[in-house]
């Protein structure tokens, strides 16, 4: 049985340090296309940045419910998927492929997905985007192991 897909008549909250703000704007774009409202927490230029700054509150958005999911870009992505971690309910993963976005929701319930710009082409981002609101959690034996993953 699968759980629930994403509430996404909340926004989708997005967020990005200077090394990923290109792809943010043109992700939020995509997500706009697809009908959704987005919340865009930043940054707003390419300026540098500190990512913890714009990946607390994705984190927060998703871990309140106020979003419904979460995006976040920065260069590895390591950066922001650790901060986002921090927080309570949220399972944010790293993907720089389509499998790993989709297993990300399959198998781990993610509800942040983390995408490392110097590393993949904006095809790539986008298509992993799409992959992973459109991917159902499989629940069974992967939800026990979700839920031993909070402290």
């Amino acid at each position: 049985m699968h759980a629930p897909m994403f509430d996404l008549t909340k926004p989708v909250a997005v967020g990005a340090d200077h090394a990923g703000f290109e792809y943010k704007q043109r992700l939020v774009a995509f997500l706009k296309e697809k009908g959704l409202e987005v919340k865009d927490y930043g940054t707003h230029s390419a300026d540098s940045v500190d990512y913890p700054d714009f990946a607390h509150p994705v984190a927060a958005a998703v871990e309140s419910g106020e979003a419904g999911a979460g995006f976040l870009v920065c260069g590895s992505a390591n950066g922001v998927a650790i901060t986002a971690n921090k927080h309570a309910g949220v399972r944010a993963a790293i993907a720089w492929q389509d499998e790993l976005a989709a297993l990300a929701r399959q198998h781990n319930n993610a509800n942040i997905l983390c995408i490392p710009a110097r590393f993949v082409d904006f095809d790539t981002a986008r298509n992993m985007a799409g992959l992973f609101l459109e991917t159902p959690f499989e629940g069974g034996r992967h939800a026990n192991r979700v839920d031993k993953m909070a402290c």
